[in-house]
């Protein structure tokens, strides 16, 4: 079989190099990898001590992962991203993280004040988990275009939004709870700073079919080709945000976002299986769904140097495997690093992107 007719260059790095026919490969027929939580910055070493302190019941060192910018995970070849969101109509809700109030802090925080302004707010927790590379959703969306822009034939990326509310935490603070007008803001603030012609959408997806699934059900995924450029977004979450975000959008007619319907759904495409031994993921994926999976989580398989579950996500043929460590540690010392054999993060999919 021919090799490298077809390349698709990755920002100044290592090119994604694909056999003859893989321009024609569906979205559904690549594996990716990309990072968890992509924003996030490591917490602070006194808040971090401190707090641990406070609450010994339990155990931090889930948290200790840290990422490069955005962009320079996308250069590096990363095609996944994780972004929570939080929302913040008024403005200023969290523009002063009470953990600043009860250890040193080793840097400004907000110096250009863009967390006093109204929108949707990207961090990890309240209060405890707040450094972050991109301050702002919107912030985020034109830093993925002029990504894009400059490098327009790029695999589309997967991107999956976990819109985040809740209890109040001890310090008090209760974030905003997510609300239809909220979701239908969102909506509306992807394709401004993107842009459909940026998006894949269940309208595209689904096209002549009657519902999304059918149409999932019948490979009519779009070709990298078509693809290219893009970028598919996923809600991260199976409750009531969930079903509030498709609420009188049979299909999801009209929405920017997939969301993780279960088989069955008229709203099913692309699914959250967290545990890649979970031993459902191959057929799904023959099916036509799009399928997330985790290589670690709380840093445990990065301490163990344990391959275990990269090694079960990479066979199980889930679309997009997302780590903490697609390069090794800064904060302790392993050598674990998640990354195919050729060093690269994007391959046809060993289930259906290969032909036998």
């Amino acid at each position: 079989m021919k090799q490298i007719l077809f390349t698709l260059f990755l920002a100044g790095t290592i090119p994604f190099s694909v056999k003859a026919q893989d321009e024609n490969l569906k979205i559904n027929q690549i594996q990716v990898i990309g990072s968890h939580n992509s924003y996030r910055q490591n917490i602070e070493t006194d808040l971090y001590n401190t707090i641990q302190a406070k609450d010994t019941s339990r155990s931090l060192k889930g948290l200790q992962y840290t990422h490069i910018e955005i962009k320079e995970q996308l250069n590096k070849g990363l095609r996944n991203l994780e972004i929570d969101i939080y929302a913040d109509t008024k403005g200023g809700k969290y523009a002063h993280p009470k953990g600043l109030d009860i250890a040193k802090s080793e840097q400004d925080y907000d110096p250009k004040g863009l967390m006093n302004k109204p929108g949707f707010k990207v961090f990890h927790m309240p209060d405890i988990d707040f450094r972050t590379s991109c301050y702002t959703f919107e912030i985020c969306l034109q830093e993925l275009k002029k990504w894009s822009e400059a490098n327009p034939n790029h695999i589309p990326v997967f991107i999956t939004l976990e819109p985040k509310d809740g209890d109040a935490n001890f310090f008090g603070t209760k974030p905003e709870d997510f609300t239809p007008e909220l979701f239908d803001a969102l909506d509306k603030i992807i394709r401004k700073e993107l842009g459909n012609d940026k998006l894949i959408t269940p309208d595209m997806v689904r096209g002549k079919y009657s519902t999304l699934e059918e149409a999932v059900l019948h490979q009519n995924w779009p070709t990298l080709k078509k693809a290219k450029g893009r970028f598919l977004f996923l809600l991260d979450n199976n409750g009531a945000k969930r079903d509030m975000y498709a609420l009188n959008h049979p299909s999801l007619k009209g929405r920017a976002i997939f969301i993780n319907a279960e088989p069955g759904k008229p709203e099913a495409a692309a699914l959250f299986r967290n545990n890649p031994e979970d031993n459902t993921i191959t057929d799904l994926v023959k099916k036509g769904y799009i399928i997330r999976t985790r290589a670690d989580a709380d840093t445990k398989e990065a301490r163990a140097n344990d391959y275990t579950h990269f090694e079960a996500a990479k066979k199980s043929g889930a679309q997009i495997i997302t780590t903490d460590y697609y390069q090794p540690s800064t904060l302790f010392n392993s050598p674990y690093q998640i990354k195919y054999d050729d060093n690269t993060y994007v391959r046809p999919n060993p289930v259906n992107g290969v032909k036998k």
